[in-house]
C-alpha cells in the first residue's frame, strides 16, 4: 500500500461530514502539498473527530499556528 493510500485510509472517519471533506481534500489538494505540509496533514489526522471538525468549521482555533493553512484548504474542500 502506498503512502498516499495509507493517508487516504486514515481519512475515513466516524463522521460522514469529515469523510466527505477529507476525501475531497485528498482528491484536490494532497498531491500538491510539500513534504512538510503532508506531515502537518498527518498531524491533523491524529485529532479526534470532534476536535478536527470544530477546527474545520472554526468553532475552535488550531492548537498550532502551523496547521492553519491546511485548515483553510480543508474549509474550501
Amino acid at each position: 500500500m502506498s503512502h498516499q493510500a495509507r493517508i487516504r485510509w486514515r481519512c475515513r472517519r466516524g463522521m460522514l461530514e469529515l469523510d466527505i471533506i477529507l476525501q475531497r481534500f485528498m482528491d484536490t489538494h494532497y498531491a500538491q502539498l510539500d513534504t512538510q505540509q503532508q506531515e502537518l496533514f498527518e498531524v491533523l489526522l491524529t485529532y479526534p473527530d470532534h476536535d478536527l471538525w470544530n477546527m474545520i468549521i472554526r468553532n475552535i482555533d488550531a492548537p498550532d499556528e502551523k496547521l492553519r493553512p491546511l485548515l483553510k484548504l480543508l474549509q474550501t474542500s
